[in-house]
């Protein structure tokens, strides 16, 4: 190691010399250089400790012999020689960390810019797959495997910084390791990307956001389903964010969505013609209620999500049980179906989702 150092004290014996004997202090051109030397130690994977040391060493080694020293008349002469020279070290040292420390900075950015490029050629679907999957490998992923993606959100954005990311991405490296692991921010969202047969780490992740993120406004994590390949992280984060999407329009209630629970909703809105069809066949008589469909068709959401327990819907609603039965009937002469039938409730119930997708009645189809 010692003999690789050496060559980084290149011109640093005839600097002090010249210190020593004049007192002036480094030129631009010799600091230049010192960063320049510091750079490339940083390139070369060398240790700035090691290279401060030898620095150091070197200073002492050399002191003895140096012109201003040898040449001395006093005491007193020795120690402006001893000033200038340490000056001089001091200079040496802070341009070599200097060029160190920038190529590191540069380095970091080189990564993070990788890094930043890879994450969206993944999330969307971008680039060869043979190419995408060795990238993956240097952080972490097999895409040969399946894997699964977690979307988190909140009022405000995360990035790399944010409070929440740092101990999310703490609690997750001192659970499951370094490795398969892949965490990062994406349009102001905290994405987590786990193998698709380790359940367990996407449990945890929105375990943690709720703890590390409780206080976040309108907190929500998204678990999309495993899927197998790079083509199968998209589906998985394409899954995450149509989840979120549908709590936005208040579709479903929770902090933690599960892509898997709502695969009713795909199905739904796959035939958007068909999906108005019903919801004017079966609700748009409501319209013809005093004041008008949306009170009706939100009586109708409430209780089915209160799972048809009149009690508890009235109390969603801030009703009366007899309030919330008037307006069951009514909803029962004006559409023609009882949301107490099994057959005629699940018909119902369908048209409420897609109104709610179709964002009807605000919204006019």
């Amino acid at each position: 190691m010692d003999a690789i150092l050496d060559d980084f004290l290149d011109g640093y014996a005839e600097i002090l010399a010249e210190v020593s004997a004049t007192g002036r202090r480094l030129t631009r051109d010799e600091l230049r250089a010192r960063r320049a030397l510091g750079e490339r130690a940083a390139r070369d994977g060398l240790p700035l400790r090691e290279l401060v040391r030898v620095h150091l060493a070197a200073t002492r080694t050399l002191w003895p012999e140096l012109p201003g020293v040898t040449g001395a008349r006093g005491v007193r002469q020795v120690g402006l020689t001893a000033e200038g020279v340490l000056a001089a070290a001091e200079q040496a040292v802070d341009a070599l960390a200097e060029g160190f420390e920038r190529a590191q900075l540069l380095a970091v950015r080189r990564d993070e810019a990788a890094r930043r490029e890879f994450i969206d050629d993944l999330l969307h679907g971008r680039g060869e797959p043979g190419s995408i999957s060795a990238r993956a490998e240097r952080y972490g992923l097999r895409l040969a495997h399946t894997h699964a993606v977690a979307v988190a959100q909140a009022a405000g954005p995360y990035d790399e910084a944010h409070v929440v990311t740092r101990r999310v991405d703490d609690a997750l490296v001192g659970r499951f390791g370094v490795r398969e692991v892949l965490l990062t921010t994406k349009d102001g969202r905290l994405v987590c990307i786990a193998p698709g047969h380790r359940p367990e780490v996407l449990e945890y992740f929105a375990d943690r956001m709720q703890v590390a993120g409780g206080d976040e406004e309108r907190l929500r994590i998204a678990l999309g389903r495993p899927h197998p390949g790079s083509g199968g992280v998209v589906q998985s984060y394409e899954e995450a964010l149509s989840a979120l999407e549908l709590a936005d329009r208040a579709l479903i209630e929770g902090a933690v969505l599960r892509a898997a629970e709502l695969l009713v909703f795909p199905v739904l809105t796959r035939d958007r013609e068909a999906m108005a069809d019903l919801v004017s066949t079966v609700l748009g008589p409501l319209s013809a209620a005093r004041g008008g469909a949306e009170p009706l068709v939100r009586t109708l959401d409430v209780y089915f999500g209160a799972g048809c327990v009149a009690a508890e819907a009235a109390r969603r609603l801030s009703l009366s049980v007899r309030a919330l039965t008037y307006r069951l009937e009514r909803i029962h002469a004006l559409t023609g179906s009882d949301p107490a039938d099994p057959l005629q409730r699940y018909t119902l119930q369908t048209a409420v989702i897609g109104a709610r997708l179709l964002d009807w009645p605000a919204r006019d189809f």
